[in-house]
């Protein structure tokens, strides 16, 4: 069949884009189905098709597996459906099962591994009970990312620069310059429990009305609004994918501070979220590995402003 290749990868990104449909616009779910489901069967479907007809090696299983998915992210991309910074982010998960599905499909098709009616009863099986695992496993449990820096300063004064603090200096990590939210400066109206603390990033600002003030060694508080977790990068058009609002929420954080000495003290930041992006084990990296970044850039803007005031040059 002369195009029967294209057929196939054709009928590869319809299927993944129509249970990732589903899965995103009608359910909700950012979870198994759309990161582990749909990319097995990018990988199968296609490879699974074109055995059926002609033999296909295993090298050219994954060409064609891999191809499929390449059209699937033009198609994203395309269609303002998703941006590059969070493709690249999911890129491992997505490669490991389309490696998997393509693997899948060149076996089914070698000898009498399985046949054609159970291979379709397996698949539909699968995407059921994937968009059910999705539904029935959401968390509501908060997740901490707990940061430290050692400050050579007296308590008094790390404590003066964590409640509040001015304009931090244009960030250098690479992370800040994909277009992931940065924290910029922190205001507060009133003091005590009770005040409003702002702490400002390069998206909006988070509203963190303060819990615990026991100066100068805990500052606590509860996150009522907070902004974007990042400015999605689509090469075609402004995006604002749906995972953009109320997947990742920050719920309340804190500073506790411990003197070590009369010139050095011990900062740590703390920041409890909720995380309704699946499989959690995975995105989980992604999202400690992000919030420690902004924790380093705050405690280490606060090192540098008490050691400057303790030791002015």
């Amino acid at each position: 069949m002369k195009y029967l290749k294209t057929i196939a990868v054709f009928t590869g990104v319809l299927v993944a884009l129509l249970i990732g449909g589903i899965s995103i616009a009608i359910l909700g779910d950012y979870g198994w189905t759309l990161f582990m489901i749909v990319p097995f069967l990018i990988g199968f479907i296609p490879v699974y098709i074109i055995g059926r007809k002609e033999e296909i090696q295993l090298r050219e299983s994954y060409k064609i597996g891999f191809a499929t998915l390449g059209v699937v992210i033009f198609a994203l991309l395309i269609f303002a459906i998703e941006g590059i910074i969070c493709i690249a982010m999911a890129s491992p998960i997505l490669i490991l099962f389309v490696w998997f599905g393509a693997y899948l499909g060149y076996k089914t098709n070698t000898g009498n591994w399985l046949n054609p009616t159970n291979s379709t009863l397996m698949l539909l099986l699968l995407c059921g009970l994937s968009m059910s695992f999705d539904t029935v496993n959401t968390t509501e449990a908060l997740i901490p990312i707990r940061t430290e820096v050692i400050v050579n300063a007296p308590i008094e004064k790390v404590w003066e620069n964590v409640v509040t603090f001015d304009k931090i200096d244009a960030p250098q990590d690479w992370i800040f310059k994909t277009g992931i939210s940065c924290p910029t400066d922190a205001t507060i109206e009133g003091e005590g429990e009770g005040a409003i603390r702002y702490c400002n990033f390069t998206t909006g600002s988070f509203v963190e009305p303060i819990t615990t003030w026991k100066e100068p060694e805990l500052l606590q508080f509860d996150v009522i609004e907070q902004p974007i977790p990042m400015n999605e990068y689509n090469p075609f058009w402004d995006i604002h994918p749906p995972h953009l609002e109320g997947y990742f929420v920050s719920k309340k954080g804190q500073f506790k501070l411990n003197r070590l000495a009369d010139n050095k003290t011990a900062l740590e930041g703390t920041t409890w979220y909720r995380l309704k992006i699946l499989p959690q084990v995975y995105w989980n990296l992604w999202s400690g590995f992000v919030i420690h970044k902004i924790h380093k850039r705050v405690l280490n803007h606060i090192k540098s402003s008490a050691e400057k005031i303790e030791n002015p040059k």
